[in-house]
């Protein structure tokens, strides 16, 4: 007959014991993030090797030392340890130990479960397809957990005798952080071995039911995580897998058979968490890449509803000055018709022929000290750029490329402009028939304002200067060449004001003299 062993079921002693409260994170907070894990590059054929392992704070009479041999296309690791103490000491829901392999980049990966017996020794024999690599064990709440948690409990010590070259694990490796396990799950939730009226049990059906714990544990994990939802199929048949091994046993059957079920829904739970964590975080890339969208779209319209509101106010504004020219012409035409008449009614006799020319209204002319400042302001304004005077006031005509970058002229314009008080500053923005309806108005308002706000900052008063953009409209020159292209590309200074008249230098008032 096979021997019976009897063990408690690895009951916590009062001082480890984890006490449960509503916040699901153990009360544990140390973190082991080994910061000089060394690597080995363990020579192909070189034989067999020793290497040691010591404890890290967490269980500092933790020891071990393994034999690793490097053979053709892999590399085996026969590894003992002592004093490994029960892992639910440091949380409900760690029931078993896992020894990793770190790559010298940080990859980690799991070399396999790491048994206890009744006296808290261990022996693991596996193999790893990493030539160079470090080990740790680390506490786990299942064994086939793909990320190692950050309860590290064992390192590796390179000894002076060890085969292979060093290599210092530069990357720091991914830990899962303590309690992220458990998620919003509460400490009740996850099973444990731990009991204080446990039950003396057969080392087989004690490893059965530890088998059943970790299962369930990996199924409440992965259901924390959603994968009812992010992966039905692999979560149903660990829910089914774990459901089966229960039913086993409770019915007391073959252990055995109760093991494999249970691992085998530990592996299906962990695949499941997997996908969950893959498609959540799939998922939520995808929200913000339409939230990203939804704020351009946004952007856009708001761009295009102020270049309308700009292109509408540009319009006004025309029209404004356009109804404020016809005001104009048809007070001359009334000033015209009355020095006909006049003219008419002194003569008693028929006069001659009249020659009919358009008379300018008297406020329109120009005092010899408007003109006298109109001309010095416009020699002023000629020596550094075009200026051209028009009825509507001097017009600076200011290139594309001179923008923005001109700064001497700019402060030398701005200054002729301020000796000058009571002016008042319109720059008006151009471009080609190239750019769109909306980008155009935009662009040239851009440029408008620029200049504004260059002028104003130099000296000119800020109460006087106003910027509107027009656009592509009000082309000086055909558009079919590059060089009308180029003069169409324009920001206009308009300057008018009460101390330079409103009457062009070229300008003059006839009378209505007799034909003769």
């Amino acid at each position: 007959m096979k021997p019976l062993l009897v063990f408690c079921a690895l009951s916590l002693p009062s001082w480890a014991q984890v006490v449960e409260h509503a916040d699901p994170q153990p009360i544990y907070r140390v973190t082991v993030v080994s910061r000089t894990l060394e690597a080995v590059n363990y020579e192909h054929r070189g034989g067999p090797t020793l290497i040691d392992f010591q404890g890290t704070v967490l269980l500092p009479k933790a020891k071990g030392q393994a034999i690793v041999e490097s053979k053709r296309g892999r590399v085996s690791i026969d590894a003992k340890f002592e004093r490994l103490e029960p892992p639910t000491r440091y949380g409900t829901e760690y029931l078993t130990y896992v020894l990793w392999a770190i790559s010298p980049e940080g990859r980690p990966k799991n070399l396999g479960e790491v048994l206890v017996d009744s006296s808290n020794k261990a022996h693991i024999s596996v193999t790893s397809d990493m030539q160079a690599f470090g080990m740790i064990v680390t506490a786990e709440p299942y064994y086939s957990v793909t990320t190692p948690s950050d309860v590290v409990v064992v390192e590796n010590l390179v000894r002076p005798d060890t085969i292979g070259m060093r290599e210092q694990v530069t990357a720091k490796y991914e830990l899962l952080r303590r309690g992220q396990y458990t998620m919003n799950i509460q400490p009740a939730q996850l099973h444990s071995v731990a009991a204080a009226d446990a039950e003396k049990l057969p080392y087989d059906r004690y490893e059965a039911l530890l088998e059943l714990y970790q299962a369930g544990n990996a199924v409440q994990i992965a259901q924390a995580l959603g994968a009812e939802r992010y992966a039905p199929e692999p979560y149903g048949k660990a829910v089914t897998l774990l459901e089966n091994a229960r039913a086993l046993y409770s019915r007391k059957n073959d252990t055995h058979m109760i093991v494999s079920s249970a691992r085998e829904a530990t592996q299906m739970a962990e695949d499941a968490r997997t996908i969950s964590v893959k498609r959540r975080d799939e998922e939520r890339i995808e929200r913000e890449r339409q939230q990203s969208q939804q704020e351009e779209g946004n952007l856009r319209r708001k761009a295009q509803a102020d270049a309308e509101l700009a292109q509408a106010q540009a319009v006004a504004e025309q029209a404004d000055a356009e109804r404020a020219a016809e005001r104009v012409r048809a007070e001359a035409e009334q000033v015209r018709d009355l020095a006909a008449e006049q003219a008419a009614q002194s003569r008693p006799q028929l006069p001659p022929p009249l020659v009919a020319t358009p008379v300018k209204p008297a406020q329109y002319e120009l005092t010899a000290e408007q003109h006298q400042s109109r001309a010095e302001l416009l020699a002023g304004l000629n020596s550094m750029l075009s200026t051209r005077d028009t009825p509507r006031g001097l017009v600076v005509i200011v290139p594309d490329s001179l923008l923005p970058a001109d700064t001497e002229r700019l402060m030398r314009l701005a200054a002729v402009i301020a000796a000058h008080p009571g002016l008042t500053i319109r720059v008006e923005g151009y471009t080609d028939d190239r750019a769109a309806g909306p980008e155009a108005d935009v662009l040239t308002q851009r440029h408008a304002d620029a200049l504004g706000a260059a002028l104003v900052h130099y000296g000119v008063n800020p109460g006087s200067v106003s910027a509107v953009g027009f656009g592509k409209a009000r082309p000086i020159a055909s558009n079919a060449t590059a060089g009308g292209r180029e003069e169409n590309r324009r920001v206009e200074i308009v300057i008018s004001g009460s101390s330079i008249g409103g009457m062009a230098l070229w300008e003059r008032t006839y009378s209505l003299k007799p034909r003769q």
